[in-house]
């Protein structure tokens, strides 16, 4: 019999869970392991379009089916980790993560910016709205990145990791700003992010590649928006569009969610920052902006204390959750080295801590299978978990 692992889990209560006395850290389940023949998985595959992606059927390594709790029951605690942009630029940080979920049985979310697979001298593919042709503040990748960038994302998916979007030219201020964009511009703007997925192959002539091991039309379910703007008009297209959940709200509280629109609404929440009287959302920049003033290169005499405090930020958020209302709590990143690096450590570390031993009843999952659980619960369920406030002890007299 295999090893049960945290995966396993998400559609357990958690009585069953610890009735098994799992431990939360166990050995890397062959579950996760890479597939074994490329060769078989390109025999399954049907490709899509022009081949930059490809149908492999259910994909691997998902939890069992979600369960859902009885009147009374303690909810499991969920944690998102998710990563903004998600392209690999040869520092080596999308597959330390994967690695990371990986030694503990996690999956993540990874909003991919859809101009990461288009090679610059293909800008003019890109139409914002608002902006010229071939705009963009966040630059394009260079070919060998663009490579590096499509093989972690196909491994990630065969890993149960998710693929959401982060759209593509990541336009935070000026007339051109995504704040000014209207549904129908956010339209434009996911059809074109869809399509710098499908066509890389055309877009790139990268004919030795394999594809992306997913229809992305179908795999696109949730997304968040640059600098988190302008959630009000992209809801009403996203709902068209079919999108189960949106992670674009200006910032939110440790509570449970509700939907808007009919979407799931996901924040990045606020939570304690240890020194300090205020708080802060549970993402690295606003860490930084709280820390080194927006510049990413800090005086260096800082970076230990700094790393420290980012740590215990992320740590005190989810012992928050995890000894009260059992919130679920959501964690944003970008695959950056700002300030020395000290954000990757600090959100390495609070992640391990939150998946050590101690904590068997957590579940480490991307915002889809989240969204899994929430879909079976029952709606007075739910209703009661909501009226919990931040720190609100949970009971089961209290739901």
């Amino acid at each position: 019999m295999r090893d049960i692992t945290r995966r396993d889990l998400l559609g357990m209560g958690v009585g069953a869970a610890a009735a098994l006395g799992v431990a939360g850290c166990s050995a890397e389940p062959e579950a996760v392991r890479a597939p074994s023949s490329k060769a078989s998985a390109r025999a399954k595959a049907r490709p899509i379009g022009d081949g930059s992606t490809a149908d492999m059927g259910a994909q691997p390594n998902q939890p069992s089916k979600p369960e859902p709790l009885e009147p009374g029951q303690k909810p499991p605690q969920f944690v998102i980790f998710s990563w903004d942009g998600a392209g690999e630029v040869g520092n080596g940080l999308f597959p330390r993560f994967r690695k990371l979920a990986r030694d503990h049985g996690a999956t993540m979310t990874f909003f991919l910016s859809g101009l990461y697979l288009l090679p610059e001298d293909k800008r003019h593919l890109y139409e914002p709205p608002n902006n010229p042709a071939g705009a963009s503040d966040i630059g394009y990748l260079t070919d060998a990145h663009i490579k590096e960038t499509l093989k972690n994302l196909r491994a990630a998916w065969l890993e149960g990791h998710e693929i959401g979007t982060h759209f593509n030219g990541h336009f935070c201020s000026g007339g051109g700003s995504v704040a000014h964009w209207t549904p129908e511009d956010w339209e434009s703007e996911i059809e074109q992010a869809v399509s710098f997925v499908t066509r890389w192959r055309t877009n790139t002539g990268f004919t030795g590649l394999d594809p992306l091991p997913f229809d992305y039309r179908k795999e696109l379910v949730g997304g968040r928006t640059p600098c988190l703007l302008n959630q009000r008009r992209l809801l009403p297209t996203a709902a068209r569009l079919g999108w189960r959940y949106d992670a674009s709200s200006e910032g939110g509280q440790q509570v449970w969610p509700r939907k808007n629109h009919g979407l799931w609404d996901l924040p990045l929440q606020q939570m304690p920052f240890p020194g300090h009287s205020f708080e802060v959302l549970s993402m690295d920049y606003n860490i930084l902006a709280n820390q080194s003033k927006r510049t990413t290169r800090g005086p260096s005499h800082h970076y230990d204390s700094w790393r420290e405090q980012a740590t215990e930020a992320y740590i005190s958020g989810f012992q928050r959750a995890y000894e009260t209302n059992r919130a679920p709590f959501f964690v944003g990143n970008h695959f950056e080295t700002w300030n020395g690096g000290i954000y990757m450590d600090a959100v390495e570390e609070a992640f391990k801590h939150i998946a050590d031993e101690k904590h068997r009843d957590v579940r480490l999952v991307s915002f889809r299978q989240f969204v899994d659980w929430l879909d079976v619960q029952s709606p007075k369920v739910l209703e009661g978990l909501r009226r919990l406030d931040v720190g609100e002890k949970w009971s089961p007299r209290a739901v």
